[in-house]
């Protein structure tokens, strides 16, 4: 099912190509559905002004948490345990796999529309709209992960090519409707002919009677992703509803307006996230005691890349350009250019811990620091969002993003110091921490067997 992994010194060239190809097959994937979400983005803002946009974005962050739902119990488990697998055992997996991911989109698309109808106005005709396209959304999402695992990320890029071409006519209709409603469908509908496209490229129909045998059967690995992506987008989905509710609909559309001024970076940001935990895994297998140097080269060069990007954005992007891209959500958006940079760069400096954390297997570790994370970014972006509207919601948010970078990190550290150094020596270190260097000068002379090896396990 997977390739016996070679030393470093025995490992063919051929890897390193390997991994560039599957690298610059998930950056052109993922390039492709931020570039179009960042077309919507740029449409919808320069039609609908502030508030309008701010009411899209509400029914846009809500999908998000509804598609982590679906990936933490559909479409994460068949990353990892069918990755690479046997034609008839992925095929298999993926029928199930999509099946729960119709499912999650049907349930949660009919619950939207009552809600909408429940609601009303403008704000209950998005959500309404939002659950009409929900379980086409979650099944094009489905296959694009299935096709990676399969190691077919071509499939994957041709997948959303697909739904960005079918997206333009019905884009334009929408802006001459000038209605959230009608661009909340002239984005999600033509997903349908995606998803459709994506049967037929994987030769494999969604199957809605193996979903209560898929999630039972990954139910250790399901429930825990699940709470891991819905506490990342949760707190993001309840943030922007907080400010909504603070400051008015038009500061939610002035931040997601700064957010997509990063949204280049933030393509690359989720297309090195495709494989990054793959490569984690490999370097674990050839060189153990080089994990950490690649995840500090990882999160650092993604940070490094961020903080460019916004501040050439802040410095250099004329005003002028910046009207003719976000039109009236311009000005409120330029306040906030560099909070928002900030947040994104601590993003990419907890990304390289997170991809060190999945490679280990250490699920406690991780999901202890997402959840920090998590309650971080909501209360610091709500309390922001009291003392000063958007930009303290910004502000608020970005604090908290990087003290979240700082307990991703040493959640991190402490997870190679369990898988390397041995039990006794580390029980017996944190008995004596508090002992003076004459009583751990002792101890480790009791310890020298196990102290070698785990001096020479931290210097491989």
């Amino acid at each position: 099912m997977s390739r016996r992994y070679q030393p470093r010194h025995a490992m063919p060239p051929k890897g390193l190509r390997a991994m560039v190809g599957r690298l610059s097959w998930g950056l052109g994937d993922q390039a492709i559905s931020s570039l179009t979400n960042f077309a919507v983005g740029i449409v919808v803002a320069r039609s609908l002004g502030a508030s309008g946009f701010g009411v899209f974005t509400l029914a846009w962050v809500t999908y998000g948490v509804l598609l982590n739902v679906s990936r933490g119990l559909a479409t994460d488990p068949l990353m990892v345990r069918f990755s690479g697998a046997a034609d008839e055992r992925w095929r298999a997996a993926v029928a199930r796999s999509s099946g729960t991911a119709l499912m999650i989109g049907v349930v949660s698309g009919a619950l939207s529309i009552v809600a909408g109808l429940a609601v009303g106005g403008v704000i209950g005709g998005a959500f309404v709209g939002l659950g009409l396209v929900l379980p086409g959304l979650l099944v094009q999402d489905s296959w694009r992960f299935a096709f990676f695992a399969a190691g077919w990320g071509q499939k994957a890029v041709a997948n959303d090519l697909v739904w960005a071409a079918a997206m333009v006519p019905t884009l334009w209709f929408a802006a001459q409707a000038d209605s959230v409603f009608v661009f909340v469908l002239a984005w999600g509908l033509p997903v349908a002919l995606a998803a459709g496209f994506g049967v037929v490229q994987a030769g494999v129909l969604p199957s809605a009677a193996g979903v209560r045998d898929w999630v039972d059967r990954h139910r250790d690995l399901g429930v825990r992703y699940l709470v891991e992506n819905v506490s990342n987008s949760g707190s993001s989905q309840l943030r922007m509803y907080g400010l909504g509710a603070i400051g008015g609909l038009a500061d939610v559309g002035a931040i997601r307006g700064g957010e997509l001024l990063l949204a280049p970076f933030l393509a690359l940001l989720m297309g090195v996230s495709l494989v990054s935990v793959p490569e984690a895994a490999r370097v674990l297998n050839r060189a153990p005691g080089k994990l950490f140097a690649f995840c500090a080269v990882l999160g650092g060069g993604q940070a490094a890349a961020a903080l460019l990007w916004g501040l050439a954005i802040l410095l250099f992007l004329p005003a002028s350009l910046g009207v003719l891209v976000l039109g009236p959500v311009w000005e409120p958006a330029s306040e906030l250019i560099l909070p928002i940079t900030l947040s994104v760069t601590g993003a990419g400096v907890v990304a390289g811990a997170t991809a060190g954390l999945r490679a280990l297997g250490a699920a406690r570790r991780s999901l202890h620091a997402q959840l920090f994370a998590a309650a971080g970014y909501l209360g610091g972006g709500l309390v922001g969002a009291v003392l000063a509207g958007a930009l303290g919601a910004s502000w608020g948010s970005t604090i908290a993003v990087w003290c979240g970078a700082v307990v991703w990190w040493w959640q991190l550290r402490a997870g190679l110091a369990e898988r390397f150094v041995p039990e006794p020596l580390r029980k017996e270190e944190v008995r004596t921490a508090w002992q003076g260097p004459r009583h751990r000068a002792s101890v480790s002379s009791d310890y020298s067997g196990p102290a070698t090896s785990a001096t020479t396990a931290r210097s491989r």
